[in-house]
């Protein structure tokens, strides 16, 4: 059953930030991990009940290396940067990334609700470039001054930590533009802190004029609780198009049958898998890199294995490119 939203604050307030507080609910000694010396400029912060579905006493758990620091943060890779993706030079105004002419992005906050290690966005100015109420309207003038823009899409951060109010606010102004016909999400806050999607949220998303197009991000098998199902059978009938985009990340789900159980339990959460993504090669990352060679033969495993539907795209990211690059 759904909670209320000062549930799933109070849920998001209670996340594990302590790397030793982590180890000590998984029955793990910090001494035999491979953990910087300090704290870093990119801190922890695990909801609780994401941190239920690790297995306890593994240092290898693929949901724990997913969010736990590493001393290989620290290593400088060749080609590693803070802005891999060209973000900051498709910045239209505060807040609005336009990079490709149908489709653009609304920098919403810089928050979510777990931190990934990967994340590509690590080192983004959201000081700066996050989008305030006060600049909202400029951002929707903007869109409403392109009409070849049909899709906006709200990230972060993670936009689903914004609260159920302002989001009703936000999506039913851009539903009245009359060229969008589109809303999108980017969120992973519903796999890692499900609590977050509350009744009011689902009415939101059952009322409004345009299609929503929910962009999960999930990466194993084990990240999709029951927790997780039944929130996704619950956006489903709330109308919400539910998709999925993994990164794809070394010894974390770089192996075939990993993969294939993935997209099978996906579907049978109402989430059709999308996009496999190369990594971005964001500065503090590369240690999580699978080789474009490798990547390939994953891909081509997933191919052999399930019917097309159930295999997604293989891609990568190129700054400055008019799209994403699709590897085979």
């Amino acid at each position: 059953m759904n909670t209320p939203s000062a549930t799933w604050q109070q849920a998001l307030a209670d996340a594990f930030d302590s790397v030793a507080d982590l180890c000590a609910y998984l029955q793990l000694s910090p001494a035999d991990l491979n953990l910087p010396e300090q704290a870093s400029a990119f801190p922890l912060r695990v909801p609780r009940d994401f941190a239920a579905r690790m297995q306890a006493g593994n240092p290898d758990d693929p949901l724990l290396r997913q969010v736990l620091p590493d001393l290989a943060e620290l290593t400088d890779y060749r080609g590693y940067t803070d802005d891999p993706v060209g973000d900051l030079k498709a910045v239209a105004e505060t807040g609005v990334i336009h990079k490709y002419r149908g489709r653009v992005l609304f920098i919403m906050t810089g928050a979510c609700a777990v931190h990934c290690r990967y994340c590509f966005r690590r080192n983004f100015p959201y000081g700066e470039l996050q989008l305030s109420g006060r600049q909202f309207e400029s951002a929707l003038t903007y869109v409403e001054r392109h009409p070849e823009i049909s899709e906006v899409i709200l990230s972060g951060g993670d936009p689903l930590l914004l609260s159920d109010a302002k989001l009703e606010q936000l999506m039913f102004r851009f539903a009245e533009i009359g060229h969008i016909k589109r809303i999108r999400i980017h969120t992973r806050t519903p796999v890692v802190l499900p609590e977050r999607v509350t009744k009011a949220l689902l009415r939101t998303f059952a009322a409004l004029p345009k299609p929503v197009v929910m962009v999960l991000h999930v990466n194993h098998a084990q990240e999709l609780s029951n927790s997780v199902n039944q929130i996704c059978t619950e956006l489903k009938l709330s109308g919400v198009t539910l998709l999925n985009q993994s990164v794809l990340l070394k010894g974390i789900n770089d192996d075939g049958e990993q993969l294939r159980e993935l997209s099978e339990k996906l579907f049978s959460f109402n989430i059709l898998p999308y996009y496999l993504h190369l990594l971005d090669r964001a500065r503090g990352v590369g240690h999580f890199e699978v080789s474009e060679a490798e990547a390939k033969i994953l891909h081509q495993h997933l191919q052999r294995h399930l019917p097309g539907y159930l295999v997604p795209r293989l891609v990568k990211e190129q700054a400055g490119a008019a799209f994403k690059i699709p590897i085979c």
